[in-house]
């Protein structure tokens, strides 16, 4: 493998970069990526990009979960050093990230994120100008926790063309040249991230095995993110482009499914590519651009800083622009962890070292790799190599100690049972305040089934059967009740919901969802009062939530109070006017009031929302007519 070390060089593009474009995308593998030489590959986006910068082969996450990683990414700093050990907690206040950088250097900034584990709540907005995590609704109103690509282009797209001049409103055949100094134009930093192929791959009710959806999944995103470099139009050439898988994904590798648990190059080997401005080119000779020194994320951000003419503080990561003039960055130490094992289920966390061949993995049951004879990571030399071991552990626990504080950075409540349901952590976090822990290697069956179920792979029959099992085995776990309630729900079955709901409640389960299901199985078998208490209840835990206020309102149409049964609906709609379903009971409430004038404005703006091909739509459409009828 040439690994620029051993070859000709080619001379560098020596411009500094005038913007930067970060992409990053959720769950990739390097090997589902083209450039990477997976023959499937749908990557023809990325792998253009490859073919006018550079790749890198062995590049790694220092986390494999999502918001860690993407704060290792933007700030340079391993999670110890940022402080978000896992998805909900917090980013520090104190660490510069590459946006409240650029923006103090004058750079107009955005970000456009695709899933709720990069909710704004969580510190990554911090520098940005503009930050686009507004998540949809689905059908019967709940928020939903992520977003198709599309959308997240859409709003970049619109961002680009309102800050920088000449953005075409169509993909231009062939960009002109122009001047990158340019003083009509802001510099700007634009972040990117798109949540496809994260579980569910696609609809899994189609055809097709999981690693073929996931690679279709991989081809939507690629697409979108074309669509998105085509927009910049002349800026292109000025732009220094980064793209980044933020971690990988298990497919039954080491016994895991999805990720976040274990800390095997499955999940923290990922696809990093540059082009731009400052970077070399690679020459017609075969893979040379692909550049074999492994590095981490925590490199992105220096190295992104330096192109663009800046330095970032206090990292540890290093520059890596050596690597494209040839040069080895040398003996490298990088690290990765996962708290999830500690922090969702009271398991011991995992912690890694990597430095020349060997890999090591601190946990009750140590483990050591020699990678280059064993890349897969099969045969733990621990007992053999204990010499080896020891070094590696004392270089590790210097990053980390196997018990940080993480509860002061925790989310609160209602967005930890979001993160939940999203599948990020699913167990019932019994943690022991000392003492040993369990290896995460001894509870990979009951991770691997959590992960399944999480996962949206499982419907029907094998779902229930898999949520049965999960709080036979850990009956503590209220997610997966509240999950096996909705079952049950759905199929109609209130007598198997209703005690699911109440399991739920009663592991002191967050948010509203177990008595909004409640309240539904009450209402269905006529029992008002007690569906008006649990909604009440649901109103407590969340008293600004715009479906329990909906549903509230429904409650009383449907007892004769029109009166409040409007008031609450309206209130519903005000809070978030993307949900249809309080909009339809509205304009029926309304029409029913013989209130037809702002029945049929209700309905009309309904429609307008709804998009053509709704099934709702004949719905709204009769709504309308009846009303006109009574006229």
């Amino acid at each position: 493998m040439c690994a620029l070390t051993a070859c000709t060089a080619p001379a560098p593009d020596n411009r500094s970069a005038r913007h930067l474009l970060l992409i990053t995308i959720d769950t990739l593998r390097a090997d589902h990526v083209g450039a990477y030489g997976y023959p499937r590959g749908q990557t023809k986006f990325i792998d253009s990009l490859a073919a006018s910068g550079v790749r890198f082969d062995r590049a790694y996450a220092a986390a494999p979960i999502t918001l860690p990683s993407h704060a290792t990414l933007l700030t340079g700093r391993y999670p110890p050093g940022h402080g978000s050990r896992d998805n909900g907690m917090r980013v520090s206040d104190s660490s510069p990230t590459i946006a409240t950088e650029l923006k103090a250097h004058g750079f107009k900034t955005a970000a456009f994120v695709a899933a709720f584990p990069l909710d704004h709540q969580f510190g990554l907005s911090r520098g940005f100008d503009a930050y686009g995590d507004r998540l949809p609704r689905d059908a019967s109103g709940k928020q939903m926790n992520e977003r198709p690509a599309s959308q997240v282009v859409d709003d970049a797209i619109a961002w680009l063309r309102s800050t920088l001049k000449g953005i075409p409103p169509a993909p231009p055949a062939s960009p002109a040249p122009r001047d990158p100094s340019d003083p009509r134009d802001p510099r700007v930093f634009l972040w990117v991230h798109v949540f496809e192929p994260h579980a569910p791959y696609g609809n899994s009710a189609e055809r097709g095995s999981p690693i073929d959806r996931y690679d279709n999944e991989i081809g939507v995103a690629d697409r979108e993110l074309g669509r998105l470099w085509q927009a910049f139009g002349a800026h292109a050439r000025d732009t220094l482009v980064v793209v980044a898988g933020d971690h990988g994904e298990s497919f039954g590798e080491h016994g895991e499914y999805a990720h976040s648990i274990f800390v095997y190059d499955t999940t923290l080997r990922v696809p990093l590519v540059m082009s731009g401005p400052g970077i070399a080119a690679p020459a017609a000779e075969e893979r040379r651009g692909v550049l074999a020194d492994p590095v981490t994320l925590a490199d992105v951000a220096p190295t992104a800083m330096r192109l663009l003419g800046f330095s970032m503080p206090d990292v540890d990561g290093v520059d890596l622009a050596p690597m494209w003039s040839g040069k080895s960055l040398g003996q490298r130490e990088l690290y990765a962890e996962s708290f999830a094992p500690f922090v969702e289920f009271g398991w011991a966390p995992l912690r890694t070292v990597r430095s020349g061949v060997w890999k090591y993995i601190a946990a009750p049951e140590p483990e050591l790799y020699d990678l280059k004879q064993d890349p897969a990571e099969q045969q733990n030399l621990h007992g053999i190599r204990p010499e080896v071991a020891m070094g590696l552990e004392t270089r590790v626990n210097r990053y980390s100690s196997d018990r940080p504080d993480t509860a002061a950075a925790a989310p609160d409540p209602l967005a930890a049972e979001r993160l939940r349901s999203l599948g990020y952590s699913s167990g019932s976090s019994r943690r022991s305040a000392g003492g040993t822990l369990p290896d995460p290697k001894k509870r990979k069956e009951l991770a691997a089934r959590i992960a399944r179920v999480v996962s949206g792979e499982l419907s029907g029959d094998a779902l229930a059967a898999a949520l049965e099992g999960i709080v036979r085995e850990d009956p503590a776990n209220g997610q997966a009740h509240l999950r096996l309630g909705y079952v049950w729900l759905d199929r109609g079955d209130c007598g198997r919901a209703e005690p699911e709901f109440h399991a739920a409640i009663a592991t002191g389960l967050p948010g509203a969802d177990a008595y909004t299901g409640l309240a539904s199985c009450l209402g269905k078998r006529g029992d008002l009062s007690g569906a008006e208490t649990a909604l009440n209840e649901a109103r407590r835990v969340e008293p600004d939530s715009p479906v329990v206020t909906a549903n509230l309102g429904i409650l009383k149409a449907s007892k004769g109070d029109t009166a409040g049964a409007i008031e609450l609906l309206k209130t519903a709609v005000a809070a978030d006017p993307g949900m249809l379903e309080a909009r339809f009971n509205l304009a029926l409430v309304l029409a029913r009031a013989g209130r037809r004038a702002e029945a049929r404005s209700a309905a009309q703006e309904l429609l307008q929302r709804l998009p053509p091909q709704a099934p709702q739509r004949s719905e709204v459409e009769r709504l309308l007519r009846a009303i006109d009828a009574s006229q």
